[in-house]
C-alpha cells in the first residue's frame, strides 16, 4: 500500500497530473466519464466520475435507490511555487524564472533542491496539453553564509519577489523568452506559435521514499494532501463492487483548497452540489428527494493533521499531541476552521471503534492561529453535516514532508468503513 502511494505521489507533481493520475487510476477500475457540458446524464450502476481541471468527482451508483450520500473530500493542491505568466527573463548572466508563491509553502525548503516543471498549456486550437519535465531543470540558489554572516543566529529572511526566482541557466545571445517558449514547444510538441498560456508548477525531482531505521518513516513531497486523495480513492475502489443499499458513495478532490477554495474548482464552489443535483435527477429523484438525502448524509473531509512535534512539542495544545504512527486524527476547532460538531465527533468515534480503528485528536494551542480545509466550505455550500480528520505529519507545507508508514492503512480503512455506511 505504501509503494502504491509513494507511486500514486510520484505520477502527480502539480494539481492538473494528480487529477490526470486519479482520473486514470478510476478508468482502469472501469469507472466511466460524465461531461458536465452534457445534458441529461444517462446513469446506470456502476462508478462514474466528473472531472474539471484539477478537480475530479466520482460516485458508484448501486440498485437501491438514494437515500443518502456518504462522501470523502480531498483536495489535489499543496503549496509550491508556480510560474508567473511572462516567467523568463535574465539577470547578472543567468536565465531565470519568475514564481509566484502558492498557498502557504515553507519558503525555505525550496532552497538548494532540484526542480522540474509540471503543469499544462493551451494552446490555438483549444487544446490542453499536460507538461511534465521531470529533470533538473532549475533551482533556486541560497546565498553562501559568507555574503550573510547572521543567518544562523537571526535566522533566514526570505522575500518572495526578490529571493526565490530559480536559476535554469546561463544567459546567452538567446532571448530567455524565447528559449523558454522553445523548452515548452519541446516538451509538448507543438510549434511555439501555437502556445496561448501555461499553467506550471516546480516541484522537488526526490521520489517519495520508505525512511527511518525500520522503514517505519514516509519522506516525500506533497503528502498534504495526496496522501488523503490516495486513501480516498483506495476506499472507493473498495466499495464500488457492492455499494450499501441506499447509500452512493463520493470522492469529491477539489482544486485550490490552500488558497481559501474560493474558485470554479474549489470546495466552495457549486460544482459539488451541481453534480450530485444532477446525479439525483439522472436516476429519478425530484429536488425535494435530493435536499432530504443531503439533510441525511455526511462527508469526511480528509486532509493531513499536524503530529506532535519532538523539538517543539510546547507548539501543541497538551492534551491533543497526535503522534507519528498512532492513527488517524479527528480534527475540532469551535471557531469553524474545521467543521466537526460533537454529532459528527460523536459518528467518527463509534466508526473507528467498531472497526477497531486508533483514533487520535487534535486542537490547536488557544493562542495560535488555526489552518482550515474544505470542510467548513462543503458544509456551508451543501448543508450536510461535516467531520474533518486526516493523518499525523511533520514539516507541513515543506517541499519535503514526513509522515509514517503504519498510520496509512487505518486511515483507509476508516474512509472505507464511512463509504459502506
Amino acid at each position: 500500500m505504501i509503494s502504491d502511494l509513494c507511486a500514486f505521489i510520484d505520477a502527480s507533481p502539480s494539481p492538473m497530473h494528480a487529477a490526470m493520475t486519479l482520473e486514470a487510476r478510476l478508468v482502469a477500475a472501469g469507472f466511466r466519464a460524465l461531461s458536465l457540458v452534457a445534458s441529461p446524464w444517462a446513469i446506470t450502476p456502476g462508478g462514474w466520475y466528473v472531472r474539471q481541471g484539477a478537480a475530479v468527482i466520482a460516485f458508484v451508483v448501486g440498485t437501491g435507490g438514494l437515500k443518502r450520500f456518504a462522501l470523502v473530500g480531498a483536495h489535489t493542491d499543496s503549496p509550491h511555487l508556480r510560474l508567473k505568466p511572462n516567467a523568463a527573463f535574465a539577470c547578472e548572466g543567468c536565465r531565470q524564472l519568475g514564481v509566484e508563491v502558492y498557498g502557504g509553502a515553507l519558503l525555505n525548503s525550496w532552497l538548494d533542491r532540484d526542480l522540474g516543471l509540471a503543469g499544462t498549456v493551451h494552446t490555438v486550437d483549444g487544446r490542453v496539453l499536460p507538461v511534465l519535465i521531470r529533470k533538473p531543470l532549475a533551482r533556486v540558489a541560497q546565498l553562501a553564509i559568507h555574503l550573510d554572516r547572521t543567518v544562523n543566529e537571526q535566522g533566514l529572511k526570505l522575500n518572495s519577489q526578490n529571493h526565490l526566482a530559480p536559476i535554469w541557466g546561463l544567459a546567452t545571445n538567446v532571448d530567455p523568452v524565447d528559449a523558454f517558449a522553445d523548452l515548452l514547444a519541446t516538451a509538448t510538441g507543438v510549434a511555439v506559435d501555437q502556445l496561448l498560456s501555461h499553467d506550471l508548477s516546480l516541484f522537488d525531482l526526490t521520489p517519495a521514499t520508505v525512511g527511518g531505521a525500520a522503514g517505519e518513516l514516509l519522506f516525500a513531497g506533497r503528502l498534504d494532501n495526496l496522501a488523503s486523495v490516495h486513501a480516498g480513492l483506495l476506499a472507493l475502489l473498495s466499495v464500488s463492487a457492492k455499494p450499501s443499499s441506499g447509500t452512493i458513495p463520493v470522492l469529491a478532490c477539489f482544486d485550490h483548497e490552500e488558497v481559501g477554495s474560493a474558485s470554479r474548482d474549489g470546495a466552495d464552489s457549486p460544482l459539488l452540489g451541481s453534480v450530485l443535483e444532477r446525479l439525483a435527477l439522472a436516476i429519478g429523484l425530484d429536488r425535494q428527494e435530493l435536499l432530504a438525502a443531503l439533510a441525511n448524509s455526511l462527508l469526511l473531509s480528509a486532509d493531513m493533521a499536524h503530529a506532535v512535534h519532538p523539538n517543539y512539542a510546547d507548539r501543541h495544545e497538551p492534551r491533543h499531541k497526535p503522534r507519528l504512527g498512532g492513527g488517524p486524527v479527528l480534527k475540532s476547532n469551535h471557531n469553524q476552521r474545521y467543521a466537526t460538531t460533537a454529532e459528527t465527533a460523536a459518528y467518527v468515534r463509534r466508526l473507528a471503534r467498531s472497526h477497531g480503528i486508533p483514533l487520535q485528536d487534535f486542537v490547536t494551542r488557544s493562542d495560535l492561529g488555526c489552518g482550515s480545509t474544505i470542510g467548513p466550505a462543503a458544509a456551508a455550500r451543501l448543508g450536510i453535516a461535516v467531520a474533518d480528520l486526516g493523518n499525523p505529519m511533520l514539516s507541513m507545507h515543506s517541499a519535503r514532508e514526513c509522515a509514517a508508514t503504519a498510520d496509512h492503512e487505518p486511515y483507509v480503512r476508516l474512509l472505507t468503513a464511512h463509504l459502506q455506511s
